[in-house]
């Protein structure tokens, strides 16, 4: 298909000359003023290229380039200026404006048509490089999409190892996930937390909260599924889940070539998400602002969740009794700020409590 000219031009003579010239090899549209020549050049299909006199009425070729190159349909179209000035500084002047080329008047034909092909070759191959990129970014994006997939699919593997072993967890991984998820959310405007609760870290631990228990993979079953209270030897086997748990992720970071992100993470959560915020906690009795800010926010998500779930040793405790107990434990167990934003926005973490219901 041939290539389509936009003739601007303020003369008629000018105009039928060039179409003349032009229609044998070019579809050819004409535009006797700038504001025609700037309704045609948004009219489909655009220009391949537009002959653009300067020295027209009301609007003149500068201005008609200025606004062409204001408008996102037509920024990129080529503009060959034509036109009876010819010195240099008018020339620079076009160029500076973003014209591709500046053709002085009487124009010849042979070199017309030079100019336009050398113009619409650029322009092809413009065209081609950037239907190529855009591919290229369409199959990067559908790569990256399908690895997320599969990296989403081996966490959720890998945390249902855990909840397989303690069977009576039920929706136990859904629920700290997204309670994990709104706390984040609620908190990215808080002062001592916005400049870490970046979208992309929200993200992160989202993907990481699940695998927050995966060290109970290593806990001999007849102390994770005791039905009753725990021996004080017992309880200690049992606390070391999350040492393991932090283990089983260095190892898997070990076996990549490159840092990944989330599996930092998940291992920070894995390993500091029963510390306490009044340096009582386990394993390593981390206090504070020592404990990383994702264990702090799995550390309020677990304990409302063991709360408000039944388990053979315990009756579920009610939505009320459960906020109790975490208002009494704000600035003991708990970050006091991060508690505060959980129980002023509680109903939500009840809402969702109740969406996964086992």
């Amino acid at each position: 298909m041939p290539a389509t000219i936009l003739i601007v031009d303020d003369e008629p003579a000018n105009l039928s000359v060039l179409s003349l010239t032009l229609e044998g090899s070019y579809r050819v549209r004409a535009a006797n003023s700038g504001e025609r020549a700037l309704e045609l050049a948004q009219t489909p299909p655009p220009p391949d290229l537009i002959l653009l006199d300067i020295l027209m009425p009301r609007m003149d070729g500068h201005e008609v380039l200025r606004q062409l190159k204001q408008h996102p349909l037509t920024h990129e179209i080529p503009v060959i200026f034509f036109t009876a000035m010819d010195t240099d500084e008018d020339e620079e002047v076009g160029l500076a404006l973003g014209a591709v080329d500046y053709i002085s008047k009487p124009i010849k034909p042979a070199i017309l048509q030079a100019r336009i092909e050398t113009q619409l070759k650029l322009k092809r191959a413009q065209d081609l490089l950037h239907d190529q990129n855009t591919r290229l970014e369409v199959e990067i994006e559908n790569r990256l999409a399908e690895n997320q997939i599969v990296q989403n699919v081996s966490i959720r593997a890998l945390a249902h190892l855990a909840e397989i072993r303690d069977p009576e967890t039920g929706d136990h991984i859904l629920r700290t996930q997204s309670y994990v998820e709104l706390l984040a959310r609620l908190l990215q405007g808080h002062p001592r937390f916005q400049s870490v609760l970046t979208d992309h870290y929200c993200q992160l631990l989202t993907r990481s909260a699940p695998l927050h228990d995966i060290g109970k993979v290593g806990i001999p079953d007849h102390i994770l599924l005791k039905p009753g209270k725990l021996s004080p030897d017992e309880w200690s086997i049992m606390q070391g889940h999350a040492a393991l748990g932090a283990q089983a992720i260095e190892r898997a970071e070990t076996d990549v070539d490159q840092p990944v992100e989330f599996l930092a993470t998940a291992k920070e959560i894995a390993h500091w998400h029963h510390e306490r915020w009044d340096g009582k906690g386990y394993p390593d009795g981390l206090a504070g602002e020592e404990i990383p800010l994702a264990a702090r926010l799995m550390a309020i998500a677990d304990v409302f969740d063991a709360l408000i779930s039944a388990r053979s040793y315990k009756q579920a405790m009610s939505f009320s009794a459960a906020r109790e107990i975490i208002e009494a434990e704000k600035g003991h167990q708990f970050d006091p700020d991060i508690a505060q934003t959980f129980l002023v926005n509680y109903s939500q973490f009840v809402e969702i409590a109740n969406r996964y219901q086992s």
